[in-house]
């Protein structure tokens, strides 16, 4: 194994990996009840297509099959628990670090095989569980404002720019507007309706039309940050800010692979660690083959416990989700009467 390859988490491939489409995935309505609510599972479409992948080793066929019956066992715990509040944002934490932890030790970490091990990051086997756990803490009973919001919660090709493709010599009806979208792991977002023609009754011949998703909240879920996944970040985030000035930007990660850098020049709000320092190279090349992780399985074990996902850093993203709902667009009498806006 190369120390450039992920080891408690996984690789991240060049450029960002694509989110479904919406229409493919339905968003969270983040007003609706929780038992009610149709979620996006990125995380279940990434099992039941390992599933059906023809170069899983036939061993590790009946693993992938617990991993899924787990996995509902997981989302209907989520679905039943009667808490409110941070105690709910509590509850799903626990309760999504004993899945996860049952992915990376049961299923990827015990294989006899070293498919899963290697493969993980292409597989997107376990870093796609923050991107289905997220849309779960857009929830009413967390932050009681989301009851009255028209919003929705999950992955999202969020709105970055239009532009038209047409020339000067272009006949009546070829507008061309196009639209550039930013594919993120997890967004709070309004579906837009945009129309543009170079008639003002918009006849339906020469006239361009699409739905796109307004991201205000857009997070990228990264496993191992380093550096260029940084700046990719810096550059997305300014392109959503620029189509969206009210958005805001998160760069979440389990493990910090680089020194940190201040986020003050960039468009990125906060960039959050789930869970720690991705350990050296030197460590995870021990970790390169079925026979090794066998032997030090309890190692293993004794740093998943100690590097959970951390109730604090999840509960201070809620925290900053709340207050985006105490801002309010200022009134002209209130800032003459305060003296300041």
């Amino acid at each position: 194994m190369s120390s450039d390859e992920a080891l408690f988490g996984s690789i991240e491939p060049s450029g960002a990996a694509p989110a479904k489409p919406a229409e493919a995935e339905p968003l969270a309505d983040a007003s609706a009840e929780a038992p009610e609510r149709v979620r996006p599972t990125p995380h279940r479409s990434k099992l039941v297509e390992l599933l059906r992948n023809s170069k899983l080793p036939e061993d590790d066929r009946f693993a992938v099959e617990e991993s899924i019956e787990r996995y509902e066992s997981w989302i209907g715990d989520m679905a039943s628990t009667d808490a409110t509040g941070n105690e709910l944002v509590r509850q799903l934490v626990d309760l999504t670090n004993d899945y996860k932890k049952s992915v990376e030790l049961d299923l990827i970490w015990d294989s006899g095989r070293d498919f899963l091990f290697r493969q993980r990051g292409q597989l997107k086997i376990d870093n796609s569980i923050i991107e289905e756990f997220l849309p779960w803490l857009i929830d009413p009973r967390v932050i009681p404002v989301l009851a009255e919001q028209d919003l929705y919660a999950g992955p999202a090709g969020a709105f970055a720019a239009a532009y038209f493709s047409s020339s000067l010599t272009a006949p009546a009806s070829g507008i061309s507007m196009k639209v550039r979208r930013k594919d993120q792991d997890f967004t709070l977002s309004r579906r837009a309706y945009l129309k543009a023609s170079f008639k003002s009754n918009f006849p339906a011949g020469a006239t361009s039309s699409m739905d796109v998703w307004l991201a205000y909240v857009a997070a990228e879920c990264k496993t191992n940050l380093d550096k260029t996944m940084f700046q990719e970040a810096s550059a997305t985030s300014h392109d959503l800010k620029v189509a969206v000035p009210a958005a805001r930007y998160y760069l979440i990660c389990e493990y910090l692979d680089m020194t940190p850098i201040s986020t003050a020049g960039t468009d990125i709000d906060e960039v959050l660690i789930l869970r720690g320092k991705r350990l050296g190279s030197h460590k995870r090349k021990e970790y390169s083959s079925a026979a090794n992780r066998k032997r030090l399985r309890s190692e293993y074990v004794s740093y998943i416990e100690a590097n959970p996902i951390r109730y604090d850093v999840v509960q201070r993203f809620v925290d900053h989700l709340r207050s985006l709902f105490e801002a309010k667009d200022p009134n002209e009498e209130d800032v003459v009467t305060k003296g300041y806006f």
